[in-house]
């Protein structure tokens, strides 16, 4: 991440001659580290402030920030740790520095090499602020997790030289903390790192300011990340106008909101690290990190001494509260369901009556009777159908024609059940005659 316009080709124009008149303007009498909170700000007694100073140890946790590792700082909610990329450039650097010191904040910046030699008095600015130092490689190359494991180490360690070749005096005052450029991670980087003691910053969240977008997009990105998360790393670029244009507006919305701002230092013999737990360095930790029981509130009790205590017996006899359960809360007894059957067993079912399949007046009645029902369903249809056709003469025709019908439909039922009653029960006079002749009546045709 970061400008890369001042790493490709010649050097950066004109750093010889600024650097001349930096040097002759004196610029070395800041030296002197002060501290600065929310309640010391002169002239500015709304400021937003730093709320405190968070001492780490970058030996107990030699990698932090979210977007790449599992543990972060120990924040509280609405906590935030400014950073700062790739200066100093004067230009916009010093009005980084500006802002920050008329909401009297503090934050932590990670310097590049190679700007740390064009622009020595601005990593001295850097300290004279009180804010903390650390490095950015020499070149920021884009290439950190593919490099070769002695040109990483290269790049790490001119980058820590030429800060400290630029603090002078104050070497000591650079903090072992090292952001990865373009975050671009590496396991043999982060292990060179970790034997060195320094710290490996990632973030937590971004605010896109090294892209070519308009500063109220900076902002949004800044407030809004920021929001989802609660807390955190926020990672900016002090070399960009972007930035600078929209560092103002966010100071302001954090102060109107209610976050705070927390200055980050590592620990020394002087100075020891903050006391926290484990699972304080996680943004979101996991319920098995922070299960505990709750406390157990002191509640007053109003008239504690008129309770009953139960006696011990109350509790001992099985059969007492067997009867109790018994007399007080008895319920209505279930029918037993049956016993399953053998799983090979066929089941037996009840066979039926053979009076449920008798017909009164047999099969043929039944069937003759059925037919002329249908018939003369049918004729009555026809005729409500007709009779609303038919002339008055026509209609009493029809119906004549229709009693005619249903008289004969009768008159063949009848035959009909007598001649399966004589099938049912035989007579004595066809028993001694032998078989019945069938008589045929023949109707005469006229001719």
């Amino acid at each position: 991440m970061g400008d890369e316009s001042f790493f490709m080709g010649g050097a950066w124009r004109g750093v010889g001659l600024w650097r001349q008149t930096a040097l002759a303007c004196g610029l070395l009498a800041g030296l002197a580290v002060h501290t600065a909170s929310a309640a010391d700000c002169p002239g500015h007694p709304n400021a937003l402030g730093t709320s405190r100073t968070l001492v780490v140890d970058p030996r107990e946790h030699p990698r932090i920030g979210t977007m790449q590792y599992p543990e972060t700082l120990p924040l509280a909610d609405h906590e935030v740790v400014l950073t700062f990329d790739d200066g100093p450039l004067p230009r916009n650097s010093n009005k980084v520095l500006d802002i920050l010191a008329a909401e009297c904040v503090k934050a932590t910046f990670f310097t590049i090499g190679e700007m740390a030699r064009f622009s020595p008095e601005g990593v001295r600015k850097l300290l004279a602020a009180d804010h903390t130092i650390g490095t950015h490689t020499q070149t920021h190359p884009l290439s950190m997790n593919r490099m070769p494991t002695e040109r990483a180490k290269q790049e790490i360690d001119d980058g820590i030289a030429s800060t400290k070749a630029a603090l002078g005096d104050n070497a000591d005052a650079l903090a072992p903390f090292f952001r990865i450029p373009g975050l671009l991670r590496a396991d043999n980087v982060e292990d060179y790192l970790a034997e060195q003691g320094i710290q490996v910053w990632s973030a937590d969240f971004l605010a896109d300011d090294w892209r070519h977008i308009s500063s109220a997009r900076v902002y949004d990105l800044a407030i809004s990340r920021l929001e989802a998360k609660g807390r955190g790393i926020l990672l900016l670029h002090d070399i960009q106008a972007r930035t600078v244009a929209a560092l103002p507006r966010i100071l302001e919305t954090l102060k109107a909101r209610g976050y705070r701002i927390v200055h980050v230092v590592p620990a020394t013999a002087e100075r020891p690290a903050t006391p926290t737990e484990p699972q304080e360095w996680q943004l979101h930790p996991s319920p098995e990190a922070v299960a505990q029981w709750p406390q157990v509130p002191n509640f007053v009790f109003a008239n504690l001494g008129n309770l009953p205590a139960p006696a011990r017996s109350d509790f001992d006899e099985a059969e007492q509260t067997t009867s109790l359960l018994q007399t007080s809360f008895s319920r209505p007894s279930w029918p037993q369901p049956p016993e399953p059957a053998p799983e090979n067993a066929m089941p037996t079912l009840v066979a039926p009556a053979s009076s449920l399949f008798e017909l009164q007046g047999g099969l043929d009645v039944a069937r003759h009777g059925a037919a002329l029902s249908h018939r003369a369903r049918m004729a009555s249809v026809a005729h409500e159908a007709d009779s609303k056709r038919l002339s008055p003469r026509e209609a009493r025709r029809a119906n004549s024609r229709q009693g005619r019908l249903a008289h004969a439909g009768g008159r063949q039922a009848r035959r009909a059940a007598a001649n399966v009653s004589r099938q049912n029960a035989p007579s004595a006079t066809a028993t001694r005659r032998g078989p019945v002749k069938r008589m045929v009546q023949v109707r005469k045709r006229r001719v």
